[in-house]
């Protein structure tokens, strides 16, 4: 199973000064923690797409491209793209570039993504939010296919005999689902043979087991070879050499971003109960020492039959030191006993 990190370039807000951190800063430090992560094992970095005041970061293509000159083998994707709000074939160009800058190592994830700014910003009608995504999948999965496109959509100008270059090393890329828990998401990857991520990033891991069965019944029944089915989730944590101490020095951080995201969706304030709740051995925070991380991933692996796990690992804009820490110990100690007790 392939162990590694995604981020979305959190900043870290300074309640006295009430200003987020530098977005110059934070992506500073964020390529110094992508060339840890490389240098210690993982497998993947994954980086997402906001339009947002808390985040850094608006295109990942150009932070994998940033990524690409600092790492020699980790695997680089996006975490997600939005990919209602672009054009396919400017996303498919963008990542075979990066594919090319990294010697093969680029991948897409594409989603619908989780909020809507995108959408105005770039001119698109939230009434065509599933007809959008719908309709640019389907684009995207045969200009990785076919290098010469003839196209024609509701959305997007027709294509007719255009080619979409460059093309990747190998002449295709990885292009996974992710989706947060809609059988008709999970359907739709199955039935089109992506990969598929799952966001759990809150109640029990075990309550998302019926849509990872799905998946596969759907992917088996599509005629796909099951020895090729990837599955995948991602989920918020951090490792620490003491679990409690690093509980009790990441919780503000944490609920201080639960909160910001929940005041526009009428979410009741995050409370360090349900912080020690998602820590739990059932719960879906992946916050505590190498141990305690391990157990978890492995659960979470005999439960979903994963081939991929990612610990989403900068929800609130920790510190930088606090993450590289987190970083190292999840490529020193958790991947190496994870892949070891999978030996077994």
């Amino acid at each position: 199973m392939e162990i590694g990190i995604s981020m979305f370039g959190d900043l870290s807000f300074d309640k006295a000064a009430r200003a987020f951190q530098s977005p110059h800063e934070r992506l500073q430090d964020l390529l110094e923690e992508v060339k840890l992560a490389d240098e210690v094992g993982l497998d993947v970095f994954g980086i997402g797409e906001h339009h947002r005041a808390e985040y850094a970061v608006s295109s990942p293509e150009i932070i994998l491209a940033a990524a690409a000159s600092v790492t020699k083998n980790i695997k680089l994707t996006s975490s997600v793209t939005v990919l209602s709000s672009n054009d396919p074939v400017r996303v498919y160009q963008n990542f075979s570039t990066v594919d090319l800058l990294s010697n093969g190592r680029a991948e897409i994830t594409v989603g619908r993504g989780s909020f809507i700014e995108s959408f105005p910003l770039f001119g698109y009608d939230l009434n065509n939010y599933n007809g959008l995504f719908t309709e640019k999948l389907e684009l995207l999965k045969q200009i990785n296919e076919t290098e010469t496109i003839s196209w024609k959509g509701k959305y997007r100008a027709a294509l007719d005999s255009q080619q979409v270059l460059p093309r990747p090393v190998n002449g295709r890329m990885d292009i996974w689902i992710a989706v947060g828990g809609t059988p008709q998401s999970v359907v739709r990857a199955a039935k089109m043979g992506f990969p598929l991520i799952i966001a759990i990033i809150g109640g029990m891991p075990a309550q998302f087991k019926p849509f990872f069965d799905l998946y596969k019944t759907e992917y088996i029944n599509a005629g796909h070879d099951p020895a090729k089915m990837q599955l995948a989730t991602h989920s918020h944590g951090l490792v620490g050499e003491n679990g409690t101490a690093l509980a009790d020095e990441y919780f503000a951080s944490y609920a201080g971003q639960m909160d910001r995201v929940g005041s526009s969706r009428g979410w009741a304030p995050y409370t360090r109960g349900q912080f020690e709740g998602g820590r739990s051995p059932e719960g879906a925070l992946f916050v505590g020492d190498p141990n305690q991380v391990t157990e978890k991933i492995l659960q979470n692996q005999e439960m979903f039959g994963l081939t991929r796990f990612l610990l989403h690992t900068d929800v609130g804009g920790p510190d930088h030191k606090l993450l590289m820490k987190s970083i190292e110990l999840l490529g020193d100690k958790v991947a190496p006993a994870v892949r070891k007790a999978l030996k077994k």
